[in-house]
């Protein structure tokens, strides 16, 4: 029985070893050759008051779980501005509380040693349900922001890495 399993398990390593699958930290390679970077508070140039701490977040936490979070003194940094923000209902059913579809737009800017290195511009959106209440509305609205938020800095990061 045990013998089984070892063969188990180093036939399923195998196979995701030919296949090209690595286990990988996301946003753990940095172009340039920065080891780390530093990722102040990011601009917000919309009217929804608040917003970039959420990117900000969210693209830090990428860097922090790839080991590669620096502070102000890192040899990187990543500028991001949050350049538009809107939320607009989507076709609602009769009878039915209408969904809504929350979007963004982030450019991001990385720079080593105060240069410009790389810049990338991401979008997206993301749907969440209206509430049976004001509270319960703004609940799903910002849950959806989190969500987009995590989502955009994902791709933003990789597309950073890879000069995409």
């Amino acid at each position: 029985m045990r013998a089984r399993r070892l063969v188990l398990v180093v036939g399923v390593l195998s196979l995701a070893a030919g296949c090209g699958y690595r286990f990988r930290a996301p946003a753990s390679d940095l172009p340039a050759g920065l080891p780390s970077v530093h990722v102040p508070v990011f601009s917000n140039t919309t009217s929804e008051p608040g917003a970039e701490a959420f990117f900000t977040q969210a693209l830090r936490e990428q860097y922090l779980r790839a080991g590669r979070l620096g502070n102000d003194g890192a040899p990187g940094r990543i500028e991001g501005t949050l350049l538009a923000v809107s939320s607009a209902p989507l076709v609602a059913s009769p009878g039915r509380l209408p969904n809504y579809r929350f979007q963004a737009t982030v450019r991001l800017v990385l720079f080593k040693e105060g240069v410009a290195v790389n810049t990338v511009q991401v979008a997206g959106g993301e749907d969440y349900p209206a509430g049976a209440d004001v509270l319960s509305s703004e609940t799903n609205r910002g849950a959806a922001l989190r969500r987009l938020a995590e989502s955009l800095m994902r791709e933003g990061a990789e597309r950073l890495a890879t000069g995409w």
